[in-house]
């Protein structure tokens, strides 16, 4: 009798346990989907035209395949536009992305959005802030942090350019951030 009713406890307690959702996760029972942002259309292979092609580097980007920001440039103005962003910034806007900008509202802008939106988060971490950490001021080791310094893009890309004219590493120096 005894020997009956420990093997019922213990097949009741495993039925239980098997029902239980964290024993699931804590067991790692649970189905894990592929990561849809790591799948990576690639170009169908072809052949080459000149058969005395040397072979690539490791590394290098493929001439075949457009990087994000070309495929946005095709996308918006068209297969023809394929050039570098340089010269795309530096050609006149035409009437028509004028009207475009003009009707997304990028006039309306603020110029100090990004006090505004810090401000925000400043406010947000205050209020999901445990109330024994407002009353008593930080007990709980939750350490709340700043929002993250911007980088300066313009200057960051001059120091970059600096430091490979003069052979240094491209992490040397200090990163310029937007002071505010």
């Amino acid at each position: 009798m005894l020997k009956k009713t420990l093997l019922l406890s213990c097949v009741l307690g495993a039925a239980t346990l098997g029902a239980c959702e964290k024993t699931k996760e804590q067991f790692d029972f649970s189905k894990k989907a592929p990561d849809e942002f790591a799948v990576v259309k690639r170009a169908p292979l072809e052949m080459p035209p000149d058969y005395h092609l040397r072979p690539p580097r490791p590394g290098q980007s493929r001439p075949q395949e457009n990087t994000a920001v070309q495929e946005a440039q095709q996308a918006v103005f068209g297969p023809e536009t394929l050039t570098g962003a340089e010269e795309t910034s530096s050609a006149p806007m035409s009437e028509g992305e004028a009207i475009l900008l003009q009707k997304v509202g990028t006039d309306l802008t603020a110029p100090d959005i990004r006090d505004v939106i810090d401000a925000e988060t400043r406010a947000l971490n205050e209020e999901e802030k445990p109330t024994i950490d407002r009353i008593i001021g930080g007990v709980s080791g939750k350490k709340y942090e700043a929002p993250a310094e911007v980088v300066n893009a313009k200057e960051e890309s001059q120091r970059i350019k600096e430091n490979l004219e003069q052979g240094k590493s491209v992490t040397d120096g200090p990163t310029p951030t937007v002071t505010r």
